[in-house]
C-alpha cells in the first residue's frame, strides 16, 4: 500500500463501539478542537452509524481502490430513517440500489419508491431527499463517485451526532453548520435556503464560530485526511 493510500485510510470513528460524550460535553457546544487524533486504519466491513438519522453504513469499497475514486457502502436505513435534509451534490454522482425492503426517494421534485433490485442515479446538482417510510428496515448499496471528501463529511456529521452535538434530526448547531457547510460546499449543499443566502449567512457566522472554538472537522472524528476540494460547476 502506498503512502497516499495509507493517509486515505485514516478517515471516522467506527460505529461499534459508539463514541460516548465526554464528561465536559455539558460545558461545551462542540468537540475539543485539539483532541487526540484517531489514527486507526479504516477497514473494509467497518460500520459507521448515525443515531439521530437512523442510518448505518458498512464500508464495502475505498475510494483509493478503484480508478474512479468511488466509495461504496451497504446502507441500512432503520424504520423511520431519513437523511439530514433535502440537498444536492455539486460534483458527485450517487447511485442507490435497494437490496432489502424499500426506500422512498425524492429526486428533482419527483417522489418514487425503490423496491428490491431497483436503482436510482443522482446526477451532480440534482436536488434529492430519501427516507424509509416502510414498517421494516431497508438495505441499499450506495455508490458515491468521487467519494473521498464525501466520506470525510459523513464521518464528521455522524461523529457529531454520536457525541450529541446535533439536534434530533442530525443537524449541527448553526455555528458548527456554518463551518462544515463552507468547508464541504463542493460535496453537499442543503436546500433550506438559496445558496447565495447560505454563503452570506455562513460567511458572517464563520469568524464567530472559529472564535468560540468550533472547527469544520475534528481530529478525534476524522480518520480520513482532508482531500483536495472537488472541482464544482457553477451554481444552478
Amino acid at each position: 500500500m502506498s503512502a497516499d493510500q495509507t493517509k486515505t485510510l485514516r478517515a471516522s470513528q467506527p460505529a461499534s463501539p459508539p463514541l460516548t460524550p465526554p464528561a465536559s460535553a455539558g460545558r461545551s457546544n462542540h468537540p475539543d478542537p485539539h483532541g487526540v487524533p484517531d489514527l486507526t486504519p479504516i477497514e473494509i466491513g467497518e460500520v459507521w452509524a448515525n443515531p439521530a438519522t437512523g442510518e448505518r453504513g458498512r464500508i464495502v469499497e475505498f475510494p483509493n481502490s478503484n480508478p474512479d475514486g468511488r466509495a461504496t457502502v451497504e446502507l441500512t436505513a432503520l424504520v423511520g430513517a431519513r437523511v439530514v435534509g433535502e440537498h444536492r451534490h455539486p460534483a458527485l454522482v450517487e447511485r442507490f440500489t435497494v437490496l432489502k425492503g424499500e426506500l422512498t426517494l425524492k429526486l428533482d421534485g419527483q417522489t418514487r419508491v425503490l423496491h428490491v433490485g431497483e436503482s436510482a442515479v443522482v446526477e451532480p446538482g440534482v436536488w434529492h431527499d430519501w427516507w424509509n417510510a416502510s414498517d421494516r428496515d431497508a438495505l441499499a448499496r450506495v455508490e458515491i463517485t468521487p467519494g473521498e471528501r464525501f466520506a470525510h463529511l459523513i464521518e464528521t456529521l455522524w461523529g457529531l451526532a454520536r457525541l450529541g452535538y446535533t439536534d434530533a434530526k442530525g443537524m449541527p448547531k448553526p455555528l458548527q453548520l456554518a463551518l462544515i457547510a463552507r468547508e464541504f460546499s463542493d460535496v453537499m449543499v442543503l436546500r433550506s435556503l438559496p445558496p447565495s443566502i447560505q454563503r452570506a449567512i455562513f460567511g458572517a457566522l464563520a469568524p464567530i464560530a472559529h472564535w468560540r472554538g468550533y472547527r469544520a472537522t475534528y481530529p478525534q472524528l476524522s480518520r480520513t485526511v482532508l482531500a483536495p476540494r472537488t472541482r464544482e460547476p457553477a451554481d444552478r
